[in-house]
């Protein structure tokens, strides 16, 4: 089927907009700036922007195992209201994706119900038990996109540096969720000002920091690619930053969340606020936005992590950690740092879909001819409020609900194809 756009805004590579239009065959971009072919189906962009499709490296899908939080087609169809194209799944679900016959099985899931690209991550360690390690060439072999016990930092130097040693061999990614447990306390939120105040432990930002620093130092006796998840704290940053001085092949990302909240805007002890990392001082806020544009952090991540209002519902202690992500992603940082001018409209597009794909070697994220046709159509001067009881997500559990945000997706495409489409 012969597809074509018109009437779009581009961002071109000097971050200017310009109207062009887009021609699809067979799910490839076959032309930019073309005339309308004969016999294609046109699709009227009325002067939206399009953007690549967003690429996350870190999501929850929550299947097999938690039906009840998301499913694999709720959180597909999530991220594509979102505007993502391509998601990674990491692999805490039930089962661990920790053996062939295991992420078989979540191959077979993903192609029944997928409405978008994703790509599972494989495990590091058994059960994400942090003890016996998980053969890395035959998960890779199977379409593993990365290697991660998100969910749990490894506790072992010697199980992470041999695991890197190995995915050193087939030049896999590590990808690490870094808390030292011994220094968790049992915390619920940051360990700070504001958790006194409400009378919540805390949990300090050393537990992240240390286990980074370690984690670097092991990536470069190893030779390994390393990812860090989330990173949340100023002396993370500075962890990050010293390491890719020192030519230590790393990269990073962070949460929307992260960059767009700070621990004193949480208003009392309600769940929808808890989230691993916390949301951490002002100062660690202020150094993250420093981190992303100079470069220490290299793309924006959600974390969407969905679960049920009942799980939630009764404070932090004993809640989950975890926030849903996809659908608020964009109009929210749109309206926070490109409407007010701290970034431009390039820097967040880049950061949400060419960083993130460069990252994991992924051919996806970019418009250019050859390329899959994965694009989000955005209405940037829409103004909506974040209402959860519109979410196509399981999940409701969000701070952000009432924002009002600019910069909505409006229409969706994935390999030529529409999945979604904002009700006329």
């Amino acid at each position: 089927m012969l597809k074509y756009i018109q009437n779009v805004q581009m961002v071109n590579e000097q971050g200017e907009q310009v109207l062009t239009s887009i021609t699809i065959q067979n799910g490839k971009i076959s032309d930019i700036g073309s005339d309308l072919p004969q016999g294609a189906e046109v699709i009227e962009g009325n002067g939206l922007l399009v953007s690549p499709g967003f690429v996350d490296l870190h999501v929850h899908l929550r299947e097999p195992g938690f039906e009840h939080k998301e499913t694999i087609e709720t959180g597909s169809r999530s991220a594509a209201k979102g505007g993502f194209t391509t998601i990674c799944a990491m692999p805490n679900t039930k089962p661990v994706p920790d053996s062939v016959e295991n992420l078989q099985l979540i191959n077979s899931l993903i192609e029944k119900s997928a409405v978008v690209r994703v790509l599972p991550y494989g495990s590091l360690t058994v059960a994400e038990a942090g003890e016996k390690r998980t053969n890395i060439k035959e998960l890779k072999e199977l379409g593993a996109v990365a290697f991660s016990d998100d969910g749990v930092g490894i506790q072992l130097a010697s199980t992470m540096y041999e695991q890197m040693k190995d995915a050193a061999k087939v030049d896999a990614v590590v990808v690490a969720h870094c808390e030292d447990n011994s220094l968790i306390y049992d915390g619920v939120m940051h360990e700070g000002k504001r958790n006194k105040e409400l009378g919540l432990p805390g949990i300090p930002s050393i537990c992240e920091s240390v286990q980074i620093a370690r984690d670097v130092l092991l990536a470069e006796a190893a030779g390994a690619r390393y990812h860090v998840c989330h990173v949340s704290t100023k002396e993370s940053v500075r962890a990050v930053r010293d390491a890719k001085a020192a030519g230590i092949r790393v990269t990073a990302e962070v949460c929307p969340h992260h960059l767009l909240l700070e621990e004193m805007d949480i208003p009392s002890d309600d769940a929808n606020w808890k989230m691993n990392p916390p949301l951490r001082a002002a100062d660690d806020k202020d150094s993250l936005h420093a981190a992303l544009l100079d470069g220490t952090i290299d793309c924006i991540a959600t974390d969407h992590a969905p679960h049920t209002e009942e799980e939630k519902c009764c404070g932090m202690v004993g809640a989950p950690f975890g926030i849903v992500g996809f659908e608020t992603a964009f109009p929210l940082l749109y309206t926070q740092f490109v409407e007010t001018g701290k970034w431009t409209l390039k820097q967040l597009i880049d950061w949400m879909s060419i960083k993130p794909a460069q990252i994991f070697d992924l051919p996806y994220g970019k418009i250019e001819v050859g390329a899959s046709a994965d694009l989000v159509l955005i209405d940037l001067n829409k103004e909506h409020r974040v209402q959860t009881e519109e979410f196509v997500s399981k999940g409701r559990n969000t701070p952000f609900n009432g924002w009002v945000a600019k910069g909505w997706p409006v229409m969706t495409i994935f390999e030529g194809n529409i999945v979604y489409e904002e009700a006329k």
